[in-house]
C-alpha cells in the first residue's frame, strides 16, 4: 500500500483547486497548472482537502496512486510557496552574472556560456552562489542540473559548479617517488 498516496493534501486558501473529470486544475491568480491522470486514479476533493484513491490493488495502479499524489503536491506547494535550489561555483576566475534574461558564466573556458533563462524562472547571483526560483519543481531541478553540467566539480581541488548541500569526496593527488 503506497503511504504517500494515503495522505492527504491540505490546499491553501490561494490556491483554486477544480476537477474536471480525470484532470485537476489549480489556479493561484494568474498561473494556472493541470494534472492529468488519465483515469488510473479516484479523485477526491473535499473543502480544502485533495485526496487520491486507487483504482484496484494491481502493483501497477499504486504505483500511480503515490505518483499523482506527489505530482499534486508539487504543483500546490510550486503554487503557494515555490521552489527553490542553490548552486556553488568554486575555481579562481570562476564567475557568474544576469544580464537581462541571460545567465553569463566564466568558467575557465575560452568563451563565456550564456544560459538563457525559461519563463516563469528567477535566477539570481551573489558572489559564488547561483539561486534559482521557481513553482515547478521539475522544471527548477533540470535547469540547476544543465547549469551544473557546463563544469561540474572535479575530486582533486573541488573547482567547477555544485549543489549547496553536496558533498564532494576529495581524493588525494600524486606523490613524489622516492
Amino acid at each position: 500500500m503506497s503511504r504517500v498516496g494515503k495522505r492527504p493534501i491540505s490546499i491553501p486558501n490561494t490556491v483554486e483547486t477544480v476537477v474536471q473529470g480525470s484532470k485537476i486544475v489549480f489556479k493561484n491568480g494568474k498561473n494556472t497548472k493541470e494534472l492529468e491522470t488519465y483515469g488510473r486514479v479516484q479523485i477526491d476533493l473535499n473543502a480544502n482537502e485533495l485526496s487520491f484513491k486507487s483504482i484496484d490493488n494491481d502493483p501497477q495502479s499504486r504505483a500511480y496512486w503515490g505518483t499523482y499524489r506527489a505530482l499534486a503536491n508539487n504543483i500546490v506547494i510550486g503554487m503557494s510557496t515555490g521552489f527553490t535550489k542553490i548552486l556553488e561555483i568554486n575555481g579562481v576566475g570562476y564567475k557568474a552574472a544576469v544580464a537581462g534574461k541571460i545567465l553569463e558564466l566564466a568558467l575557465g573556458f575560452s568563451h563565456p556560456i550564456k544560459y538563457p533563462i525559461p519563463e516563469g524562472i528567477e535566477i539570481s547571483v551573489d558572489k559564488n552562489t547561483i539561486t534559482i526560483k521557481g513553482s515547478d519543481k521539475q522544471q527548477i531541478g533540470q535547469i540547476a542540473a544543465e547549469i551544473r553540467e557546463f563544469r561540474p566539480p572535479e575530486p582533486y581541488k573541488g573547482k567547477g559548479i555544485k549543489y549547496s548541500d553536496e558533498i564532494i569526496m576529495r581524493k588525494a593527488g600524486k606523490t613524489a617517488k622516492k
